[in-house]
């Protein structure tokens, strides 16, 4: 072999290695990539048991139930309410009629098992795409008004 072509081999090689490094990273990003819904679209996308997303919604009044460090709660989107689970110590903020975020997955019985809680840090403060699915399905008005 000549020396271009012991270069050439070598620049393929390498190539070749970083595009199945970039496949891979690829791959594993995508199966734990979260995405985000209100609990309208709970049913409509058909999430299947276990697939991992961001559930944002409102706290509904009335629905948390708390045994310790065991918290039940409905995430509601005025139209739509989600059965939720969390085991944990809760935020400081955490209250019924505001705003959270869920981390999670749906269990097999429909309810939403969360493995994080975020809840809003102040009265002005909505997280833009929760904003952002709110005001485009015309869900709860004035509950997502951000300044």
């Amino acid at each position: 072999m000549t020396r271009k072509q012991k270069r050439l081999t070598i620049i393929a090689g390498l190539s070749s290695v970083v595009l199945a490094a970039v496949v891979f990273i690829a791959l594993a990003m995508s199966s734990t990539a979260a995405f985000f819904v209100v609990p309208s679209e709970v049913q409509e996308r058909q999430l299947a048991a276990g697939q991992a997303f961001r559930l944002g919604g409102i706290v509904k009044s009335d629905s948390w139930k708390q045994t310790d460090t065991v918290h039940d709660f409905l995430v509601t989107d005025c139209i739509v309410d989600v059965a939720a689970h969390f085991e944990g110590i809760m935020p400081d903020l955490f209250r019924e009629g505001q705003e959270v975020i869920l981390e999670g997955a749906l269990n097999a019985q429909g309810t939403f098992e969360a493995t994080n809680v975020l809840a809003k840090h102040d009265e002005n403060y909505v997280p833009k795409d929760m904003a952002d699915k709110f005001e485009e399905k015309g869900l709860c008005p004035g509950h997502t008004d951000a300044t």
